[in-house]
């Protein structure tokens, strides 16, 4: 598979092309314009203003076409205006566009629904609720654990990030930004340290199982497994620096929990829907969760998230005890069918390996030149670089770097505990040649060129 099906519009050419400087002078315009209005606390990685987006490139108000490495942070996966997407919205919004699912359902909530209960892991009977956001989703298997438990513990790891709200900023592992100032937190969450293979004391060999006895005994020791209701991870840590738990590390966890009725919450968030090379994170183990959260590609840009996990606790909760007012809203529910027919139809599950094959092999090589380069990391189209201080593991900030691809049209994210983490998370969608010409300006800005 050489090529990918690009969804952005007719006529949007796959290029990166430069008119301006990046960012360009409408762009600048713009930007303080969202300066007097917006509060500098929702930031902003690269200040370019969107006209159009698709496949593997968007294009901003000075004519620029930069090269698209983020996704919307793992959102546009199967790309910004994918025709099934575009179509199945475009027929509901001349329908209706809300009633709200708790006071009159409708057809298509239900669907995306039996879809989950369908394509998650596991082949137990299901019930899958709809919400807004990947943080509300988390929320709410928690509140699920929680209740079908009777026990209040949630026991978290390192690195983990799982949303902005007041519980799920709790459950979040770093500070700044995302905690700084905004305390008290919420009470009964413990932390675990998680078995990350580039930075483990004792190296990546011995990670997966001195982790979890380390995680075992600690739950143990200092919370009772007896008290504990769920334990909450991401099968790949996103926002803490697309971090792989050493293998057998997880399905360490997943046994314990299994031993001692804990709820084992993955939250797929940013691993779901294809990114990984998997339809889900944790296929690639076999690890099936009780319950599962899902966003980011589920909908192809609309606000959706999901909690699908095992019937026996869902239907635990009294009527009335899950929902929301825009939870499952009639446009994002068929955005997320349309979604879902795209990865089966275009096969992006492959694509997303496809897209591994040919950045892991060149990260490699740049690694092996360039000593900035410490580790090289992810599965599928779900990749990282972490940079370290040249013969040290000592952080290398991320930012400057990612600054210098932006300069050249590509567009990166950083990520990691440390700042020093860039993140790819390109569009499933996106040609072969976007992503070799890419992985240059890359190679360029690790260079110093």
């Amino acid at each position: 598979m050489s090529t990918a099906i690009t969804h952005g519009g007719p006529g949007l050419p796959q290029e990166r092309r430069l008119v301006t400087e990046i960012p360009g002078p409408r762009s600048r315009e713009l930007f303080a314009r969202r300066q007097a209005a917006v509060p500098p606390g929702v930031s902003t990685t690269l200040p370019v203003f969107v006209t159009h987006a698709g496949g593997g490139v968007v294009v901003d108000v000075d004519g620029n076409s930069l090269i698209d490495f983020g996704s919307g942070i793992a959102v546009t996966s199967v790309g910004n205006a994918a025709p099934r997407v575009v179509e199945r919205v475009r027929r509901q919004v001349a329908d209706f566009t809300h009633t709200c699912f708790m006071v009159t359902p409708y057809e298509s909530y239900v669907a995306v629904c039996e879809k989950l209960n369908q394509l998650t892991p596991g082949d137990h009977e299901k019930r899958t609720f709809l919400v807004n956001s990947g943080a509300e989703a988390v929320e709410n298997a928690v509140k699920v654990a929680r209740h079908a438990t009777g026990r209040q513990a949630v026991v978290v790891f390192d690195h983990g990030y799982h949303g902005r709200t007041l519980l799920t900023m709790t459950l979040t592992a770093k500070n700044m930004p995302y905690k700084q100032g905004f305390g008290p937190f919420a009470p009964e969450v413990y932390r675990l340290p998680l078995a990350y293979p580039f930075r483990w004391p004792t190296g990546p060999d011995n990670c997966a199982e001195e982790a979890a006895a380390q995680a075992i005994d600690m739950i143990n020791k200092q919370i009772g497994a007896e008290n504990v209701a769920a334990v909450l991870i991401e099968p790949i840590a996103g926002e803490g620096g697309f971090i792989e738990p050493a293998r057998g590390f997880l399905p360490r966890i997943v046994e314990f929990c299994r031993a001692n009725g804990i709820v084992f919450i993955a939250d797929e968030v940013q691993t779901g829907f294809a990114r990984t090379g998997h339809l889900f994170a944790c296929e690639d183990e076999g690890i099936v969760p009780d319950i599962i959260t899902t966003a980011k590609g589920i909908a192809g840009g609309l606000p959706l998230a999901a909690v699908t996990g095992r019937a026996d606790l869902l239907d635990r909760v009294h009527p009335g005890g899950l929902g929301g007012t825009y939870g499952g809203n009639p446009l994002a529910c068929e955005a997320a069918l349309g979604v879902l027919e795209t990865i089966e139809q275009d096969k992006l599950v492959e694509r997303a390996r496809h897209i591994g094959e040919i950045m892991l092999p060149r990260l490699r090589a740049i690694q092996r030149g360039n000593p900035i380069v410490g580790d090289v990391r992810g599965r599928g189209a779900m990749i990282a670089i972490e940079l370290v201080v040249p013969g040290t593991k000592e952080p290398h900030p991320a930012a400057e770097i990612a600054r210098k691809c932006h300069e050249q049209g590509l567009l990166v994210l950083t990520a990691g505990t440390y700042g020093n983490v860039l993140r790819f998370l390109p569009p499933l969608v996106i040609p072969d040649h976007l992503l070799e010409e890419g992985l240059s300006i890359l190679e360029k800005a690790l260079n110093g060129d």
